[in-house]
């Protein structure tokens, strides 16, 4: 008896942090990979790795036609998108314009593929106090990022009726070769400093990538889909350790996944730090590159608490994260200063 053909998967951003990831996870589990990336992209890891490239703008719908058509994707991971940007335009452009994109193209199938939208827990918004976020609750999003990843959502649900669509609303993802949590861990490693924004005890949800990709790949398999009329929240997941510290909190497990006995707490007050974002947004502009300190991230900062319950995929999907969340920080921490970084 012939053996089934292991069903072919296209990843979106797999040259970015979680898409390495991923892309290494189902290469592992003997999928048969292609992954769309721009020109530009490095992808020196992707074809060591053994997948398909395929050169293409996420934004360009006819790139993303071909890419399905040499893929033969039953399954597509839609990862891509801008975490920071020069321009608010930039963020409508791609992280909404490349769902829409992603989305048509899936749907010009003749069996359009499971599409997995990897969102943001900034689509939802902030969460009330010791009160996490659910699936169902409205949106009150506070940054052009946000609301560019709920734009994204939306575009998605259009969709609805005839591509299976699920959204997974990550928190903050770190873990290996992550260069935004990095810019937590530097001023603790460096000068033994953490800084806190604002007077408020914030609380905050993480996941690390190898937790994230898991629960991905579960919700591709098994997870519930978007539908069109559906209630809120229907075919959405978020996915998060179940450790929710304040930022300062926060400042101490780093310090203690470093190997240090403490961080020095610095809070610094709301118009302050506004004025940093300001800072970050002008030199951002002088050397044409948006930095990851800038008046968006300022303000999702300022916001309060960003937190999340996994309790739907840890019910519906058997979702778990494989190692606490102490743990996560210290594997973090130790890669970070075998590659250098630290």
């Amino acid at each position: 008896m012939k053996a089934e053909a292991p069903q072919s998967v296209l990843v979106t951003g797999a040259s970015g942090f979680i898409g390495r990831h991923l892309v290494q996870r189902l290469v592992e589990r003997g999928r048969r990979v292609s992954c769309l990336v721009r020109a530009a992209s490095r992808s020196d890891e992707l074809r060591a790795a053994g997948v398909q490239l395929l050169i293409g703008d996420v934004t360009d719908r006819a790139a993303m036609e071909r890419a399905l058509e040499r893929s033969q994707a039953g399954i597509v991971f839609h990862l891509a998108g801008l975490l920071k940007a020069l321009r608010t335009d930039d963020f409508g452009r791609v992280n909404a314009g490349g769902v829409e994109a992603v989305a048509t193209a899936c749907a010009g199938r003749a069996a359009p593929p499971v599409l997995v939208v990897v969102s943001s827990l900034a689509a939802a918004g902030p969460s009330a106090a010791g009160r996490p976020r659910v699936e169902g609750d409205s949106p009150t999003t506070v940054s052009a990022y946000g609301r560019s990843k709920l734009a994204g959502e939306q575009a998605a649900a259009r969709y609805a009726a005839g591509v299976p669509i699920s959204i997974v609303r990550p928190p903050i993802v770190f873990g290996p070769g992550d260069p935004g949590v990095l810019e937590m861990f530097r001023p603790i490693a460096r000068r033994g400093i953490h800084v806190v924004p604002g007077r408020g005890d914030f609380r905050f949800s993480l996941i690390h990538v190898a937790d994230l990709v898991e629960g991905l790949l579960l919700v591709a398999e098994q997870g519930e889909r978007l539908h069109p009329g559906a209630a809120p929240g229907q075919g959405v997941y978020f996915i998060a350790s179940e450790d929710t510290p304040t930022y300062a909190e926060l400042g101490i497990a780093l310090a203690v996944a470093l190997g240090r006995n403490r961080a020095a707490v610095v809070r610094l007050p709301r118009p302050l730090m506004r004025l940093v974002g300001l800072c970050g947004d002008a030199l951002g502009r002088i050397r044409r590159q948006p930095g990851w300190v800038n008046s968006d991230k300022i303000a999702e900062a300022l916001a309060g608490s960003w937190t999340c319950s996994s309790v739907k995929v840890r019910t519906q999907l058997g979702w778990a994260p494989a190692a606490p969340l102490a743990e996560r920080l210290r594997e973090t921490a130790q890669w970070y200063r075998q590659a250098g970084w630290l």
